[in-house]
């Protein structure tokens, strides 16, 4: 007899409603973040870190639009390398958008992944490359098991850091109402602080990366012409919402220079704003990085195994576990990827780099949408149309970022 809940036909399976994706999508995207960046941030924009990451938030959400209409135009795992192949027919300029995107992921697990570091360290004091072996091999085993599995996982992490975060929001109104002045503070419009926001900008970008994991299990959405796009609005208006905010009680609660040289920034930020011992933090900030190296670990396999079934990659690649229903194979070349990228790179070297690939491949995105939409191509799938000025910006604005970054 047959298992019915086993696709034997190779494919992914739809397990995935509308809360679950948005967990999904905010766990990845604040783990990456605000748990390990903040410190990054505060040292180039100062007193300014709000506008950074405001900054950040209004280029993420031009490329959010346009995703979310390519995303349901083709509705498949890999999807930027399948929205460059429809654009402009070149496999060639698909393969290595596709290379892109899985690199994108696999260093920004690398860098979540030393951001987790400095707070288990404050549990175990065992050698960096050891706990990075052992988180990384511990959340492979997990993204291989199965996709339900590893979201349901991700969606309980995400509960408990997004937790943390509203712990520090909450105690900050109660006894530091003072941040509120930092919200509102305006830059003073002279080079060195213009230029000190904008670098500081994309790596708040970095903070961001997440919604795009969303593209990549599409396939696995039960509903994904209406899911998706939802998803990734509500990701983007959750995490906007909460960074900003805990950059404003950060930069306000600790000195710029203690919280830049601080391998586990957000603790200081919650012992000066609770005046508590920052264990229950480290717990949170621990689940919260883990949670995020998981959920990349997962849309870099499905990068893999896409482009595997888009005969970019070896076929071998693109084979779905019988039992699990997820490509195993590609979960273990992702594993370890990101395993030599930690041992191999410091945090913002990785971090920096994220942006830029990230911005590299929403650019490509925006550009492949202007492409379709100028040759009026035709899609059978129902999808979310957006206006043409939303990608032209979109386009323009990661150009200048990445700009920025090579400067």
């Amino acid at each position: 007899m047959t298992d019915s809940s086993v696709d034997i036909s190779g494919n992914l399976r739809r397990r995935l409603g509308l809360p679950l994706l948005v967990l999904y999508g905010t766990g990845i995207t604040i783990g990456a973040g605000i748990y390990v960046l903040i410190g990054a941030v505060a040292g180039h924009a100062g007193p300014y870190s709000v506008w950074s990451f405001l900054l950040a938030a209004l280029v993420m959400g031009l490329t959010v639009a346009s995703y979310a209409e390519m995303a349901t135009r083709y509705p498949v795992s890999a999807g930027e390398a399948a929205y460059v192949r429809a654009a402009f027919d070149s496999r060639l300029l698909s393969t290595i958008v596709g290379l892109l995107t899985l690199c994108t992921g696999v260093v920004a697990a690398g860098a979540v992944t030393l951001g987790s570091v400095g707070y288990i360290r404050q549990f175990v004091d065992l050698p960096p490359p050891v706990i990075v072996v052992a988180i990384v091999v511990s959340l492979g085993v997990i993204a291989a098991w199965g996709i339900l599995e590893s979201v349901v996982l991700a969606g309980v992490f995400t509960v408990i850091e997004a937790g943390g975060l509203a712990w520090i929001i909450l105690a900050a109104i109660w006894h530091m109402p003072s941040f509120a002045s930092a919200l509102v503070a305006f830059p003073p419009m002279n080079a060195a602080a213009l230029s000190g926001i904008t670098y500081a900008s994309l790596l708040a970008f970095f903070a961001f990366v997440g919604f795009e994991d969303l593209a990549n299990v599409v396939e696995e959405a039960r509903i994904p012409h209406r899911d998706i796009p939802r998803a990734m609005a509500l990701t983007l208006l959750i995490t906007s919402v909460l960074y900003i905010l805990i950059a404003a009680i950060s930069i306000t609660a600790v000195p710029t220079d203690r919280l830049t040289a601080s391998p586990a920034p957000l603790s200081l930020v919650f012992r000066t704003v609770t005046g508590m011992e920052p264990m229950p933090l480290n717990v949170i900030a621990v689940v919260a990085t883990l949670n995020t190296v998981l959920a990349q670990m997962t849309m870099a396999a499905r990068v893999i195994y896409g482009m595997s079934r888009q005969g970019d990659l070896p076929r071998l690649l693109s084979r779905v576990h019988a039992s699990t229903g997820t490509p195993v194979i590609a979960t273990g070349l992702a594993m370890l990827s990101v395993i030599a990228l930690a041992l191999t790179f410091p945090i913002e070297r990785l971090a920096t780099g994220t942006s830029v690939a990230t911005l590299a491949t929403f650019a490509m995105v925006n550009l492949s949408l202007l492409c379709i939409r100028a040759r009026h191509v035709h899609s059978v799938e129902r999808h979310v149309r957006i206006p043409i000025w939303v990608p032209i910006l979109g386009l323009l604005t990661c150009l200048t970022m990445i700009g920025v970054a090579i400067a």
